[in-house]
């Protein structure tokens, strides 16, 4: 049974889909339909699938079976759980018994906490969950979230998001809220939500929320290495116009596709980030330009360029998640985590030497 991912009508679409996000004014019915039908056969499958490897609230423990099935995606109902399991999030909570309560009851700081009030009307507000009309409002517990981790990681604090945002205004500023929002939207539960936005900041992704936010600038290197081995003609146009690659791509990484690309798509991209971690982000990336190089290549100028990387990610080939998320997996060709570290520990020496 599949409550919240039934085959939609006009009427259900037209105000919110299953998180709460309204449908923008331009929104293809005809074509979402045509997709979400097909799709839901699929959920359905896998559903059926997932509920025997899930018989018996066992823990779920990575596998090369769990990997295969992660990657043609979790159904709804089981998200919260897997992505606990796999990411390492269930035991550290398991380990840690009432120490996000504690972190809520401890001594406040002021200046996190207004860097976190500015922020809350202008995450989401799109979405009927999060405004403050709502019953019960997300804000609240968005707000205890991103309270409590900032006490937690006062390394990373808390500052204001890029998402949604113009991408050459993304440095030096973070997306967490909008990523502590989608957790709260699948969790449906703050302590679990704090403990995945752990797991993401602390160990998943190395080093992009911290004020130098050295991972994020070393990633962003590391990708603009990997297109100029897969795709030489991008590189050479980048680089022939003086286009960085941060104006371009730093909201990709930073907001982890958030208010970027579709909604269960960035969900579908998360499971696997979840399960494999960060590589997955430049395997989507790659995707991204590999699947629209000769649309790039016909730009003419920095704001062409810009552009065409904005509308890359959108239209049928990001909504049709689940064919997308198998071409991530072909697209962009072998990509180890070898090879990801080698080019990290170089890009980020070489930012380093900069200073």
């Amino acid at each position: 049974d599949l409550p919240e991912e039934r085959a939609p009508s006009q009427s259900s679409l037209e105000v919110v889909d299953p998180y709460g996000f309204e449908r923008p004014a331009d929104f293809d019915y005809a074509a979402y339909e045509e997709f979400f039908s097909t799709y839901l056969v699929i959920l359905t499958k896998r559903a059926i699938k997932w509920s025997r490897l899930l018989k018996g609230g066992g823990a779920v423990r990575r596998s090369a079976t769990v990997k295969r099935y992660v990657r043609k995606g979790i159904p709804l109902e089981h998200r919260a759980r897997v992505w606990m399991a796999v990411s390492g999030a269930q035991a550290q909570m398991d380990q840690n018994p009432g120490y996000y309560h504690r972190l809520l009851q401890g001594e406040r700081s002021s200046c996190l906490e207004e860097a976190i009030r500015t922020d809350l009307n202008r995450t989401f507000p799109d979405n009927v969950r999060f405004r403050k009309t709502a019953e019960p409002c997300l804000q609240k517990t968005l707000y205890n979230v991103l309270l409590a981790y900032g006490m937690h990681n006062q390394g990373v604090g808390y500052c204001q998001s890029p998402c949604g945002r113009d991408p050459g205004q993304a440095s030096g500023q973070v997306g967490m809220n909008f990523i502590a929002g989608y957790l709260i939207l699948i969790t449906k539960n703050e302590e679990e939500s704090f403990w995945l936005l752990d797991a993401l900041v602390g160990r998943i992704l190395p080093d992009y929320y911290s004020p130098a936010m050295l991972g994020l600038k070393t990633d962003q290197e590391v990708l603009a290495e990997l297109v100029r081995l897969k795709m030489p003609a991008v590189a050479a146009l980048m680089e022939g116009h003086g286009v960085l690659w941060t104006l371009v791509v730093s909201r990709w990484f930073i907001c982890l596709f958030v208010d970027i690309l579709p909604v269960e798509t960035v969900l579908r991209i998360w499971d696997c980030l979840f399960n494999e971690g960060s590589k997955i982000l430049f395997r989507v990336a790659l995707t991204l330009i590999k699947q629209h190089q000769t649309f790039i290549l016909e730009a003419t100028s920095v704001p062409d360029i810009c552009d065409r990387f904005k509308q890359i990610t959108r239209g049928s080939f990001v909504t049709e998640c689940h064919t997308f998320m198998q071409k991530i997996f072909s697209e962009p060709g072998s990509l180890s985590m070898t090879t990801i570290t080698r080019l990290r520990e170089s890009r980020r020496a070489a930012l380093l030497a900069q200073g």
